[in-house]
């Protein structure tokens, strides 16, 4: 089979569209921490371009921290030789020398999810079918990154072709959360909040079907944030118009950094005819909202439709205490729409999605390689009909109008990011949620559905821990198109709460 055509992932550098150099914020070199990698990648990024640093510097302490720190953790996977990074970091510095400013990432390190390409570094997509294998072009989100000066050391992990919120695979093995190693970083961008969430990273990318942006960055304790549909474009020569159930999307230690690589990723391309053609301002131009006044309607867990496990509804519902202590006006809510058929609607759409691997199912000596989950995934899609395809795509337009009607009162919904705290990584996916049985791999993880579903904007914002240190993170959704506006929220909700203000404690 075709990999390429399997993973959507043919569009090439011709789609690169011209992006403005957005200066980050400056720092004086007394500001500059002796731990280069402590720094956002804003702060960074403006003291690589006033010369405070060198990139030969950054380089070195990011690979010294990455041999540190990844084998306790697992996750970034197929690091370039070192001698090589350092050599290109040196070559960045030449390039300051003459003049040459590439962008905001000039010089930074960058590892890619292994679900994107990168020509020079192995593409797996976390499956032994595809191990090894060097691809000969990349996409538009990579492509993008690069001509932002990035240098790309090597891969985050990901669960075997981003199936699963658990990043685990028989490739590379498992990623632990970064606030406890031994529990999983959650999925599929596990191994990019890991490793941003470590400081082996300065900012990540990631996509996200089904909160594979979000539920990582909860379970790291970071800025995950899901775009709206369209604002960054997929890659790919198959369907450009039915298949819209994922997104690309920037990953980040605070909101600034987090905007500041959706600034680099988003724009459309000739190739997308569905992405957006609005474009963004530039990143210094987002601020901290002003939450006197901002309506927040807080879904919590549909009214009980939802299982969630003891303490997380508490500990987002004590954050938004805080959002109303600040002047925000927080009230409960619930769509008018029957939250079971939500999720007849997401399975049938994502059973159709698996046509895509058909090849690999048919031919005995890669179905051999894929895991039971996968299998399940392509199974149901032989009895998926044009009628249920038919009705799934009615019933994801009621959806949309059901939320679209929620904030004609409301500015921003919010729910919590995950139903379960991170667990075991040993453990495949979670079985029960309190006494009631999972019926599906995934269906523990429902409560990311609605964003996806209704092709919304979605920021995850931390909510801080439960008394076994593990990290929550809670969902606010805006409408269609608001990214900015999203981002500028969670700045906010940076200034009043402490969460992001904490380390993971010591590796062991």
């Amino acid at each position: 089979m075709d990999r390429r055509r399997f993973l959507n992932s043919t569009a090439g550098f011709g789609l690169l569209a011209a992006l403005p150099v957005v200066a980050p914020r400056r720092l004086d070199a007394s500001e500059v921490p002796a731990d280069i990698t402590s720094m956002s990648a804003s702060e960074l990024s403006a003291a690589i371009r006033a010369r405070h640093v060198s990139c030969r510097e950054v380089m070195a302490a990011y690979l010294d921290r990455i041999g540190r720190l990844n084998p306790v953790y697992n996750a970034i996977v197929s690091m370039r030789d070192e001698d090589e990074l350092l050599a290109e970091a040196a070559a960045a510095d030449r390039e300051l020398d003459e003049g040459t400013y590439r962008g905001w990432m000039h010089g930074m390190p960058h590892a890619v999810k292994d679900l994107s390409d990168v020509v020079g570094i192995p593409s797996s997509y976390g499956s032994p079918i595809f191990a090894g294998t060097m691809p000969e072009t990349e996409g538009v989100l990579v492509a993008r990154i690069r001509a932002a000066g990035a240098i790309f050391i090597g891969k985050t992990n990901a669960p075997e072709f981003g199936m699963g919120s658990q990043t685990y695979n028989p490739v590379f093995g498992a990623t632990g959360s970064a606030w406890n190693p031994d529990l999983t970083a959650g999925g599929s961008s596990g191994g990019a909040a890991c490793g941003l969430a470590t400081h082996m990273l300065p900012v990540a990318d990631g996509g996200d079907m089904m909160g594979s942006l979000r539920n990582p960055a909860a379970f790291n304790n970071v800025i995950g944030f899901r775009p709206t549909l369209g604002r960054v474009p997929e890659d790919g020569d198959g369907d450009l118009f039915y298949l819209q159930l994922s997104v690309g999307g920037p990953m980040g230690r605070n909101s600034e950094d987090t905007a500041r690589l959706l600034a680099t990723i988003a724009g459309s391309t000739p190739a997308e005819p569905l992405s957006l053609r609005d474009e963004l301002p530039a990143a210094d131009t987002f601020a901290p909202l002003e939450l006197e006044g901002v309506r927040i309607g807080w879904l919590g867990d549909y009214d009980g439709y939802l299982e969630t496990e003891p303490g997380i509804l508490e500990l987002c519902e004590r954050d938004l205490e805080r959002a109303a202590e600040a002047g925000a006006i927080v009230e409960p809510c619930r769509p008018a729409y029957d939250m079971a058929r939500l999720w007849q609607t997401w399975l049938t759409l994502r059973h159709w999605r698996r046509h895509t691997m058909l090849p690999l199912y048919e031919n005995p000596a890669t179905r051999a390689l894929l895991k039971p989950e996968a299998v399940w995934e392509i199974e149901g899609a032989f009895d998926t009909s044009s009628r249920q395809v038919f009705d799934a795509g009615i019933a994801r337009a009621d959806w949309f109008r059901a939320l679209r009607s929620l904030f004609d009162d409301y500015d921003f919904l919010a729910l919590p990011t995950a139903q379960v705290f991170p667990f075991p990584k040993t453990t495949l996916w979670p079985t029960r949620i309190n006494d009631r049985p999972m019926d599906t791999y995934h269906r523990w993880m429902e409560v990311v559905i609605g964003g996806s579903l209704a092709g919304l904007p979605v920021v995850n914002v931390p909510v801080g821990f439960d008394d076994a240190g593990r990290p929550m993170g809670m969902q606010v959704m805006g409408p269609f198109g608001e990214d900015r506006r999203m981002l500028e929220f969670a700045m906010a909700w940076e200034d009043i709460t402490p969460h992001l203000g904490r380390n993971p404690p010591p590796a062991a």
